[in-house]
């Protein structure tokens, strides 16, 4: 059985593909990956088909990311079915989830900075309008890692 996470924002060209290569990255680096897989996608599909924003990009390899092989796309019915976790970036991200399916168990939607020690219901901004990618990536990694912590003890990895 694989633990199955997705990473969702609004447009998935900024926050949710961040949250998407520094979370598989950490992965890797515990070489849990044929245990625990991840994805990313955005209520609105406007973005579909295209690479993260430049600025996520940069952001990524200054800090050795890869992001290769992210590409935006829309969150879909399926997506709500087929992950464990649904980690949104703020609270308009969980009210466009809950519109798709207002019977969704509200455990298994939660915001990333929930699984920080001392950020728990912060909202993650959007670098798309903010332009402060530094900040972004500070605050997701610190989500990323939490997040990961509570799987591997959750599945005792």
């Amino acid at each position: 059985m694989k633990v199955r996470v997705l990473f969702i924002c609004l447009g998935n060209i900024c926050r949710s593909p961040m949250a998407e290569a520094i979370f598989r990255d950490l992965v890797n680096k515990e070489g849990l990956q044929d245990k625990i897989v991840c994805d990313s996608a955005g209520t609105g599909g406007w973005h579909s088909g295209n690479p993260p924003h430049q600025g996520t990009r940069d952001i990524l390899k200054v800090n050795n990311i890869k992001d290769a092989g992210i590409f935006a796309r829309q969150l879909a019915n399926k997506d709500l079915e087929e992950f464990d976790y649904l980690i949104a970036m703020d609270n308009s991200n969980i009210a466009n989830i809950k519109n798709l399916n207002d019977m969704l168990d509200g455990t298994k939607v939660r915001l990333l900075m929930d699984y920080t020690d001392d950020a728990a219901g912060i909202e993650v901004p959007d670098p798309y309008y903010t332009g402060n990618f530094e900040e972004v990536f500070a605050l997701v990694k610190d989500g990323c890692e939490g997040l990961l912590r509570e799987i591997k003890q959750v599945y005792s990895l």
